[in-house]
């Protein structure tokens, strides 16, 4: 991480600088006054960030004529060019979760879209989504209740008119999913059946049975198979932005793209481009998400100049099935954690210890129903307090056939294991689940990247605070996604395409020339790093904090990365060179470096952050961490992008 400066709102903490396994601390003040100012005024984003994150035209590029989609599941590699394989589209959308998806087939109704996928398209966090979308559609419940509830959740440092803008406009986001054919359970009269999670004080989320992600994911991707204006290219690892400097401000022109299938770099410039890639969960031994979630966007967006904000907030989920306790254990590791949706304890799901103990009660008077932070505390002091590996979650004592209906995917899940959720409690164990923090995005979706825009995750919009609400992500994707939309157009409407734009950034080579007997040794070697990465960062970087901790993990950190690269650039690895597990890795690295150093400047406990030498909430303290964009000059090859950055003048 180069030079980055960590900042709780307007107050100078200290700033970090990596390079090659030193760090140092220097202090800078940020470079924007306006913003600074603002942020030690007041909490609204929209007082500073909307005016810094503004964006601004950009007529760079000439226009081009439209691609059309022959069919969805199939990459379109007919047009693929002999200097390396350049695409030009108006609108780029890194990420097929349902920010990217909801906002593609907006902007696909002006201009030509493609969709970069890391995987399958459905593989996202969106598809593991289980609980449900929140919006208020009950008479008895009011735009005001959903904002206080998640502002309590966020332990008040979410951004009000953030809050204000997502719950409102919330229940016409899900009408627009239900238009498009999404599918939701509906009660016996007839209307939505609205279930209740942990934090909520009413019955609020729209689900369809506990697979809520998957159904929302099905709808939209249908959507999109008959959409002639957008391609979809699945197996496509996002690489970098390309961005050039037009003196203080930075400009991103699209990305470059690794086909994972046929080794080959595919470079997309785009008028706009939309980062909706989802979160960092792999930076952690044990977590909900899948594997693509590697924080890739996070990293990307960081080497190219945006703003990053919050990353010390990461949630674990208290309830993911513990394998350990089930009376057949699975044949193989899982290369994520089965969750085990907020809704179970919704229900009326109680918690115990394996002595069949009670203990929610004990921590908060809200007991099961406390938010995610509380309850993945009070197992996490459990597990500690008895030396035990899980508790138990039983949901039992509800009629067989209301548990079935409800969660039949928990239920199915747990009998291929020997367990009946209808007899037997479920063993449980926290697990990294979301990143309430990630670049700092305004009310529409803009960055201080021109031309770049964040929804879902990867945003650090203001909603979440310091703790996401139950079922707020999908929520908040969905908001997002629509808001970008016309900034974008308007946008893509004042830029055009250059077509021979493409040859101003250095092409990312595939390592062929290095054999096959070396790069086995460097993926062998990168997995080995990445298991110790995420050891240091849940032994020091968990749900439980202290300063000392958190310093230690920087040094571990730093330390491995210069191994880590030193190891590769001694075996001929060189600076743009890519390859899936190296780029993933250092995309871990950079994430885990940006939650460490905004964990060390908040000096309070606060929503998820907690920290045992300041474990008060501090008023004074109730302010965004920010990390402002740095030089890329020094650093580790982490925290740079892998061409030099050109200046406008030469693109014009």
């Amino acid at each position: 991480m180069a030079a980055s400066i960590a900042y709780v709102g307007g107050h100078l903490q200290y700033g970090v600088n990596f390079c090659m396994g030193q760090s140092y601390k220097q202090a800078i003040w940020g470079p924007s006054v306006t913003f600074n100012g603002c942020l030690q005024r007041e909490l609204s984003w929209s007082c500073g960030v909307s005016k810094f994150l503004q964006t601004r035209k950009c007529n760079l590029f000439q226009s081009r004529t439209n691609e059309n989609w022959k069919s969805f599941g199939t990459v379109i590699t007919s047009a693929y060019l002999r200097d390396g394989s350049t695409k030009h589209f108006d609108f780029a959308v890194i990420g097929s979760g349902v920010a990217g998806l909801r906002y593609a087939l907006e902007v696909a109704k002006h201009g030509s879209v493609a969709i970069i996928t890391k995987a399958e398209p459905h593989e996202s966090n969106t598809n593991y989504a289980q609980g449900g979308v929140s919006a208020v559609l009950c008479p008895s419940d009011s735009v005001e209740s959903h904002m206080q509830d998640t502002i309590v959740a966020g332990a008040y440092l979410c951004d009000e008119e953030t809050v204000k803008v997502v719950c409102t406009e919330g229940p016409d986001r899900i009408r627009e999913l239900i238009a498009m054919g999404a599918s939701f359970d509906h009660g016996d009269d007839g209307n939505l059946h609205l279930a209740r999670e942990g934090g909520h004080s009413h019955h609020r989320i729209v689900h369809a049975a506990d697979m809520t992600g998957r159904e929302i994911e099905r709808a939209l991707l249908e959507a999109v198979v008959n959409d002639p204006n957008i391609s979809v290219f699945k197996h496509h690892f996002a690489i970098d932005l390309l961005t050039s400097q037009d003196g203080s401000d930075t400009v991103c022109h699209g990305i470059d793209a690794l086909n994972t299938e046929t080794q080959e770099v595919v470079r997309f410039i785009s008028k706009v481009t939309l980062l909706a890639s989802g979160g960092a969960g792999h930076i952690y031994p044990s977590t909900t998400n899948p594997l693509v979630a590697t924080g890739d966007g996070m990293a990307m967006a960081h080497r190219a100049q945006a703003v990053i904000s919050n990353m010390e907030f990461v949630q674990f989920h208290p309830t993911a099935l513990a394998d350990e306790g089930l009376p057949i254990k699975p044949k193989k590791t899982r290369e994520n954690s089965f969750l085990i949706t907020e809704a179970v304890r919704g229900d009326g799901g109680i918690l115990y210890n394996l002595s069949m103990e009670r203990f929610m009660p004990l921590y908060d008077e809200r007991a099961e129903l406390a938010p995610r932070d509380v309850v993945a505390r009070s197992i996490d002091d459990q597990l500690k307090k008895r030396n035990e590996k899980y508790v138990l979650l039983d949901i039992s004592h509800k009629p067989r056939e209301k548990i079935l209906s409800h969660f039949p995917n928990i239920a199915n899940e747990c009998l291929q294991h020997g367990l009946d959720i209808t007899q037997q409690p479920i063993p449980v164990v926290p697990a990294a689940h979301y990143m309430c923090g990630g670049v700092r995005a305004g009310l529409q979706g803009e960055t201080n990247v021109h031309g770049l825009y964040v929804a879902g995750e990867v945003a650090c919009t203001g909603l979440h605070g310091a703790n996401r609400l139950a079922s707020n992500s999908l929520l908040e994707a969905l908001v997002f996604a629509r808001r970008a939309v016309q900034p974008s157009i308007n946008h893509m409407k004042s830029s055009s395409l250059d077509l021979s734009a493409s040859s101003l950034w250095t092409r990312p080579l595939v390592p062929k020339s290095l054999g096959s007997d070396v790069m086995l040794k460097i993926l062998r070697i990168t997995k080995e790093v990445r298991k110790e990465l995420q050891s240091i960062m849940w032994k020091y970087v968990g749900i439980v904090r202290s300063t000392s901790r958190l310093q230690e993990a920087e040094q571990k950190i730093s330390k491995l990365e210069a191994k880590w690269e030193t190891y590769l650039f001694e075996h001929g690895w060189q600076q743009t060179m890519v390859a899936l597990e190296a780029c993933e890795m250092r995309n871990l690295f950079c994430c885990a470096k940006l939650v460490v150093s905004s964990a060390l400047a908040r000096h309070e406990s606060r929503g998820l952050h907690y920290m045992t030498d300041f474990p008060h909430l501090e008023e004074s303290k109730r302010l965004p961490t920010v990390i402002f964009p740095s030089s890329h000059t020094t650093g580790t090859w982490s925290s740079r992008q892998l061409h030099q950055q050109p200046i406008v003048k030469s693109m014009v």
